[in-house]
């Protein structure tokens, strides 16, 4: 089943519109993230894209993201609950709920509004070149899984 298309703008205003549900002192379902720290974590897939703030992987360590990695990422198959994250991903200090909020809000938009066409074969952070499928499963499927632990 093909996951909802991020880069649609009704898709990405519904995902925005579930952010929005979050207040400061939402709790979760699973995991052991609080909410600051979750938007922070789902911020850095951005920062991957947008920034230039996370070292890239050595030839070795791409080979094997490439390898065992891209397509639990990348494929349609949701995410199993506390499932093991890259330490890039993990947030090691306290971050402001409202900053973080702001700062994926305008990820959110900003991807949308570039278009899917932006992201056609463009090359990624860990796993190389990635379709616009792949990009989207990438995105959606990220904020979704946490969306879904903080019950929005």
């Amino acid at each position: 089943m093909a996951l909802p298309n991020i880069f649609n703008k009704d898709i990405s205003e519904k995902v925005i519109q579930r952010i929005d549900h979050l207040k400061v002192d939402t709790q979760p379902n699973w995991g052991k993230m609080n909410v600051s720290e979750m938007l922070a974590h789902c911020n850095v897939a951005y920062e991957m894209v947008y920034e230039n703030k996370h070292p890239k992987p050595n030839f070795f360590m791409k080979l094997m993201m490439k390898s065992f990695v891209k397509k639990i990422v990348t494929s349609e198959t949701p995410y199993k609950h506390n499932a093991q994250t890259a330490p890039s991903f993990k947030i090691k200090n306290s971050r402001n709920f409202q900053t973080e909020k702001i700062r994926l809000i305008d990820y959110i938009n900003k991807t949308q509004q570039l278009g899917a066409s932006n992201f056609d074969n463009k090359e990624s952070h860990s796993f190389g070149k990635l379709s616009i499928k792949e990009w989207n499963n990438m995105f959606y499927k990220h904020l979704d899984h946490h969306l879904n632990q903080f019950g929005v």
